[in-house]
């Protein structure tokens, strides 16, 4: 019976500085500033090794998050692409007053969003189907976070990755 969803490992609590590895132990993906452009620059890297197991996943390998002055909200370029895109792109509050969810549209044209929480997200397609759902883990466990990804979403992957990483910042640097 094929797999429902694929679980990555969260090592490292920074939301600027960890990686995710999957069952076998295989990074999946890597964040990490690469750069002081004087602003801090962060690159997720889709580990090629990881994505050659999933023929899937589509879309670039890599996202970079450009942060602007003081670690303030810059824009987001994927793979080569010269688009810049702001980060407030992805962060577009929810229709409801004081809601806690933030709207994305990837590259595919849709709109998603993300439940943001502080130790657990869900990101929800149009139709409320559960794309991909991130939990902190107990304090026993060796890794900090875990993320459940749909396989339906596996074509999504690197822009549902891009998306939780920068919802973590912005939850950490308090935009």
């Amino acid at each position: 019976m094929p797999t429902a969803s694929y679980t990555l490992l969260q090592f490292g609590d920074d939301p600027l500085r960890h990686r995710l590895v999957d069952s076998d132990g295989r990074d999946a993906f890597t964040i990490q500033e690469v750069a002081q452009n004087p602003n801090p620059v962060v690159r997720l890297t889709r580990e090629a090794a990881w994505s050659q197991q999933h023929p899937d996943i589509m879309g670039p390998d890599n996202s970079f998050f450009y942060l602007g002055p003081e670690s303030t909200a810059g824009y987001i370029v994927y793979g080569n692409n010269r688009t810049n895109i702001p980060m407030s792109f992805f962060l577009r509050p929810g229709k409801q007053k004081g809601s806690l969810s933030r709207y994305f549209r990837c590259q595919n044209g849709r709109d998603y969003k993300w439940r943001i929480g502080s130790h657990r997200m869900e990101c929800l397609d149009s139709g409320r189907t559960t794309l991909a759902t991130w939990e902190v883990s107990a304090p026993d466990q060796e890794y900090y976070a875990r993320l459940v990804i749909n396989k339906n979403a596996m074509s999504l992957v690197t822009e549902i990755v891009t998306t939780l990483v920068l919802n973590r910042m912005a939850l950490a640097l308090g935009w």
